[in-house]
């Protein structure tokens, strides 16, 4: 599904940081755009800045269900300073938690998280109930082999002696 990012930039309050940019809604179904100001308010607007494509994978739905699950389900935007005149290159936007967390470790993406619209919750949450399967705990079970019996390795082979196996080796003397 084509995703709208809107982000909002409002002033900043540091002398080093001209303007705050912060993605604020997506748009489900939206048509390309690029940086198209939708709103203005005093010195806050907010730009369609990029539609990208929300992917979903079979395999993700363990990390769709966990996002769901939370207080407020949401989408996360991901973006990085771009590199031509645009303030900011949109790079993706996931349902994943796991997905958004594994570009927030690396520090060069700004991470955002976007309350997800109604309508993209059912539309995912049916991908889940389509697609998920719980993966069976399988607990690893041991050998009835008994492997204590032999004593293999204990001690050091230059002794003879079983009842120390645990003593040194002592140097014998040379013989004049």
């Amino acid at each position: 599904m084509q995703l709208g990012i809107v982000i909002r930039r409002v002033p900043g309050v540091t002398r080093w940081a001209q303007h705050v940019w912060k993605a604020v809604a997506v748009l489900p179904g939206a048509a390309d755009a690029q940086w198209k100001e939708l709103r203005r308010d005093g010195d806050a607007i907010e730009f369609h800045a990029a539609t990208v494509p929300l992917e979903l994978f079979r395999t993700d739905t363990e990390g769709y269900l966990h996002g769901l699950s939370a207080k407020t389900p949401s989408i996360y935007v991901v973006m990085r300073e771009a590199e031509d005149d645009q303030p900011l290159e949109i790079v993706l936007a996931t349902a994943s938690p796991y997905e958004a967390q594994d570009y927030a470790d690396t520090g060069e993406e700004l991470v955002e998280k976007v309350p997800m619209p109604d309508g993209l919750v059912a539309w995912i949450r049916d991908y889940i109930e389509a697609h998920h399967e719980d993966e069976v705990f399988i607990k690893r079970r041991r050998d009835k082999k008994r492997i204590d019996l032999k004593e293999d390795g204990i001690g050091d082979a230059r002794i003879r002696q079983v009842a120390d196996v645990y003593r040194a080796p002592r140097r014998k003397e040379p013989v004049h």
